[in-house]
């Protein structure tokens, strides 16, 4: 039975709790802490977690326990330290998205959990749904020809009040806006379908959250190679309409799931009936697939602990964490300096370093909200000092 904890019970930590109670015959949580006095005691009886011992630092956590693993599931700004702290302990660790403010950080947690020995991955959930999985297979199957344009558009809605908590809306908390908190599914996704880009050009802004200092919209264009990729992030988006539309020589399929397969006229306009065969061999793929027996967190926390178990790397390693940071990075980077941005990014550029960003990040608005802690219909009030 692996021994699991969880550092940090805020909201997203439910997802973790929900992952490892669904898979109780391999893991069995037996702590919780957090910084908070009495929130983790209260995540617990919240999420029907029995018998498990609460703590209110990570470092008393790990000193008292007889640990395998550990979900890492604070404030970005935090991630760096305690993924450290757990794996200079001995302890595997899964992280929430994103890995890191910076790729310093998560070259310094990769690092770590080279010197240690110890496995870490970071979340990225996505790459466990069903609808997912069937757009990689279809991708990689070749049927669309080669990619030639990708458009991606993660669009999320939320209210002023969103920001309220202490450490969003902060450049040196939060490590960014909607770029790097909610688009970096997506980000994941696209480098799953289509590896890492050649160049990066992006616009960024702040048009609707006067309390934050962060963009709650970006845009960027993207090269792979011949291939283009247009990325919109938001928290601006009513009806949150999300997808990834992958545009092939051949075909297109895309996420809500739809393929569309042309046929030429000899004017080389489309003809009046598309290519019926085609597109059935794309709905093949679809039909084909077997339902995943876990999704999203509780999927991805499934692989993590057949990992732990059979000594294997994880699906989903530091350094595909990484990569998703590295992208983000040069968003933001092409976005503050209005410049197109080559990758991969070198660790003598500037955004590389812990603290750039942040120095060189326009703020927008003041940030006005510094409240420690959200519930479901209610945040409760504090100070950051």
């Amino acid at each position: 039975m692996i021994k699991v904890g969880i550092i940090g019970t805020g909201n997203i930590s439910g997802a973790h709790i929900g992952g490892y109670l669904a898979h109780g015959d391999e893991a069995r949580i037996v702590a919780l802490a957090d910084i908070v006095p009495g929130r983790a005691a209260a995540k617990a009886e919240q999420t029907g977690v029995e018998g498990v011992r609460c703590y209110e630092s990570a470092a008393e956590m790990l000193a008292a326990e007889d640990l395998d693993l550990v979900s890492v599931c604070t404030p970005p700004d935090t991630h760096a330290p305690l993924v450290i702290e757990a794996l200079e302990s001995g302890v595997h660790v899964l992280v929430e998205k994103p890995m890191a403010p910076s790729l310093e950080e998560c070259d310094a947690m990769i690092a770590a959990a080279r010197r240690s020995g110890r496995m870490l991955s970071s979340i990225a959930q996505n790459r466990f749904r069903d609808d997912m999985v069937i757009l990689k297979k279809a991708v990689g199957s070749g049927l669309i020809g080669d990619v030639v344009h990708v458009q991606a558009d993660s669009a999320w809605w939320r209210a002023l009040s969103y920001y309220d908590l202490d450490w969003r809306g902060r450049w040196d908390t939060e490590g960014g806006g909607c770029v790097l908190n909610h688009a970096i599914h997506h980000i994941d996704l696209l480098l799953w379908l289509m590896g890492s880009p050649d160049r990066v050009q992006a616009m960024l802004t702040n048009a609707a959250h006067e309390n934050s200092e962060v963009e709650d919209l970006g845009v960027a264009t993207m090269t792979f190679g011949r291939a283009l990729a247009t990325l919109t992030a938001s928290t601006v988006h009513h009806g949150e309409e999300q997808h990834i539309t992958v545009q092939g020589r051949r075909a297109r399929v895309s996420q809500p799931w739809r393929v569309v397969a042309e046929q030429e006229t000899p004017s080389g306009f489309p003809a009046p009936e598309r290519d019926a065969d085609l597109t059935g061999r794309l709905e093949d793929i679809a039909a084909a697939h077997l339902p995943l027996t876990h999704q999203n967190h509780a999927g991805q926390i499934g692989d993590v602990l057949a990992a732990v178990s059979t000594g294997r790397a994880p699906a989903i390693s530091g350094q595909d964490g990484r990569a998703g940071v590295e992208l983000v990075t040069a968003i933001y980077k092409a976005g503050i300096e209005g410049v197109a941005v080559d990758l991969p990014l070198s660790a003598d550029d500037p955004y590389y370093r812990s603290g750039t960003l942040s120095s060189r990040a326009q703020r927008y608005y003041a940030k006005t909200g510094f409240l420690v802690e959200a519930g479901a219909g209610s945040i409760v009030g504090g100070s950051t000092s």
